[in-house]
């Protein structure tokens, strides 16, 4: 019997179609095996930094790569199948290399990175930060700087001037590695939106003061006392001077000034002028020499109601105050023998 075109294709193709799910099939149990099934025995904890930024095929051959992984392309087929491509997660993750892919997955989008305590003090200026943080391994210390004094960059994220200092807010922060720079100086200014409340806003504007003014202020003072009672009285000092239009004539502004300085300011330093000299510019600097703290910011915004207009190292961390010249000169006489302010 002759069998017709028409009757051979209607044979063949159920059994095509069946050889096509049999394929499925075996394809999906393959899968499934290897989903579920740990990578090597015994295992071993392997710590893979996944950078900030990173792509989830990038990600997964870091995985490859540090043996938590056997196979790169089923791994990124079914992760992308269950729509965890966009959920990777940034920093330092703890595997083993006996997990599955499957909880090797739920670490990779789930997991909780290593963190790391990081103090900023107080005082610090954008350089020291970046000094800090660079040692610990979180940043590349040269493009925080760059960034730092990127205007572009500081307008973006809220800041009223061209560059961060100032607006770093000294504090102690747990991070994981893997966040990128523009992460990092963004969560440190996020902290100092923070700590200035409305009601120092508000503060401000009835003072007749910008924040980058304050922020200026409050980082002189910062850096010009650690003894906490006596904030309130340096502020009240550099209000006064300001209303009388004298000049602040304060060291660590001129510091700041100098490219570089090995740790003694001499007469010719004072007498060197540039834009952070406040011996022979009147008013404040351009912008903040430092990032103060809570304490330095409350105290810019509230002055003491004394007359001061001088103060003078005593030498142990504290100084003495004078409304006059005479006595100020009578302090630097007895505490700095012809130094002082």
């Amino acid at each position: 019997m002759i069998i017709g075109k028409r009757e051979r294709k209607r044979r063949v193709l159920p059994l095509l179609l069946l050889a096509v799910l049999l394929a499925a099939g075996l394809a999906a149990a393959r899968l499934w095996i290897f989903w579920y099934t740990p990578s090597r025995e015994p295992g071993s904890e392997v710590m893979v930094t996944i950078p900030g930024g990173s792509s989830f095929v990038s990600a997964s051959r870091l995985l490859l790569e540090s043996g938590v992984i056997t196979s790169l392309k089923p791994f990124v087929f079914i992760g992308k199948i269950k729509g965890l491509s966009n959920s990777i997660q940034a920093g330092e993750l703890m595997f083993r290399t006996d997990m599955s892919p499957a909880q090797v997955m739920v670490v990779l989008t789930r997991g909780k990175p290593v963190s790391y305590q990081v103090t900023v003090p107080e005082g610090y200026d954008i350089r020291q930060i970046a000094g800090l943080l660079s040692s610990l391994g979180l940043v590349d210390g040269e493009r925080f700087l760059k960034l730092s004094t990127d205007a572009d960059f500081s307008r973006s994220l809220g800041v009223p001037a061209g560059s961060l200092e100032g607006f770093l807010f000294p504090d102690t922060y747990h991070w994981p590695k893997g966040l990128t720079e523009e992460d990092i100086l963004a969560r440190m200014v996020s902290r100092y939106a923070e700590v200035l409340t409305p009601e120092m806003r508000q503060r401000m504007q009835e003072m007749g003061l910008s924040e980058l003014e304050v922020v200026t202020l409050a980082s002189i003072i910062e850096k010009e006392t650690g003894a906490p009672e006596e904030r309130n009285l340096v502020s009240a000092v550099f209000h006064n001077r300001l209303r009388k239009g004298y000049r602040l004539q304060t060291d660590p502004t001129v510091i700041y000034g100098l490219e570089e300085f090995d740790g003694n300011l001499t007469r010719e330093h004072l007498r060197q002028d540039h834009p952070y000299n406040t011996y022979t510019r009147p008013g404040l600097p351009p912008g903040p020499i430092a990032n103060p703290g809570e304490a330095s910011l409350l105290a810019a915004l509230n002055p003491a109601e004394v007359n001061y207009l001088y103060f003078v190292s005593r030498g142990d961390g504290t100084h003495v105050f004078s409304s006059t010249l005479v006595e100020h000169n009578e302090a630097v006489r007895a505490f700095q023998l012809g130094g002082g302010r």
